[in-house]
């Protein structure tokens, strides 16, 4: 019986990471994005390049977002001057509203991206971000795109009560929170925040998970579809593409249309057609991997451990993990 091969042949809906370095480093960052990443954006190449080929896959309009697209206002402006010469509009910028200072700056800038394109601003209020930003930012923010004509995407505005009882003017912790509101309030977060399991929230919600004994993960053999999903995918700054949310795989934009085989995607084809079991199994017998635990929280944390033991312990060189930074700069 041959194998599932995957080939990602059309897009549905998805968004440009413009860059990883960002002024927070949020628990449930899906992309471990920080302050540590290097100072590092998307090319005006590079955007075309992608644009061009999520539209030539059927996708007509992304959104843009980070890391924090904001910290440099001229590259955003560049991408939505890129994407109205592609013909694919731009439905959302995300922001954490961190780069804002006073109201006159903000509104210039804000100005600056609507004359180029920018219709929505997506703000991000949390108490994941709170930990980083003080909420003035944030209400600065939108009083800036009112004042400028920008729309305002709040997310989460389900949280503006449970932040309105600390302090504005400065950062509070999650543990601030859970002291506030109760010991189940970081578990109950994962309930009220749409949370991907990977990057932090592998570490900041594995309490929150059924833990899943090893034996039982290694005799799953159910292939990971979830690599085929393309209804939020994401493409980046050095022209990755992430299959199904899964941060830290990747294949290359150009072989987007073609089957990815156990050749040159060793990694995702497995996982593709013999889920985390074959993976584990493969990861052993060929590199020595060890789990460094009886039971995982979910498949997912077992295949970052590999993923990692194999980048970082065996000094591995793959297209497949990258960008290097999301293991280094976790």
């Amino acid at each position: 019986m041959s194998e599932k091969t995957l080939s990602i042949t059309s897009l549905r809906s998805g968004g440009l990471i413009t860059n990883y370095h960002c002024s927070s480093a949020c628990r449930h960052c899906l992309y471990r994005c920080s302050p540590r990443w290097p100072k590092e954006y998307v090319s005006p190449e590079t955007t075309q390049e992608n644009l061009r080929t999520v539209r030539a896959l059927g996708c007509h309009s992304i959104h843009v977002g980070g890391g924090e697209p904001l910290l440099n206002p001229s590259c955003v402006a560049s991408v939505l001057e890129i994407a109205g010469e592609e013909r694919v509009s731009v439905e959302y910028v995300e922001t954490n509203s961190s780069w804002y200072r006073t109201h006159d700056d903000a509104c210039a800038i804000l100005a600056l991206l609507a004359d180029r394109g920018l219709s929505t601003l997506l703000v991000s209020m949390s108490p994941f971000h709170n930990e980083h930003i003080p909420f003035y930012k944030v209400r600065g923010v939108i009083e800036a795109c009112y004042v400028t004509g920008v729309s305002v995407f709040p997310w989460i505005a389900a949280f503006i009560p449970d932040i309105g009882v600390f302090d504005e003017t400065t950062t509070h912790a999650l543990e601030e929170y859970q002291e506030y509101f109760g010991k189940h309030y970081l578990e109950n977060l994962s309930r009220r925040y749409w949370i991907s399991p990977g990057g932090r929230a592998l570490e900041t919600f594995a309490k929150s998970f059924q833990e899943k004994s090893l034996s039982k993960l290694r005799g799953e053999s159910d292939g990971c579809m979830e690599l085929a999903d393309v209804n939020h995918f994401h493409i980046d700054l050095y022209g990755n593409y992430v299959p199904g949310l899964c941060s830290g795989l990747s294949v290359k934009r150009e072989d987007l249309g073609t089957v990815l085989g156990q050749h040159e995607y060793p990694i995702i084809s497995r996982l593709y057609s013999q889920g985390i079991g074959g993976f584990v199994s493969h990861a052993e017998k060929k590199h020595g991997f060890r789990a460094l635990r009886t039971t995982y929280a979910s498949k997912c944390a077992l295949c970052y451990e590999i993923r990692r033991f194999l980048l970082i312990d065996k000094g591995i060189t793959s297209k497949e993990l990258q960008p290097v930074g999301h293991y280094l700069y976790g």
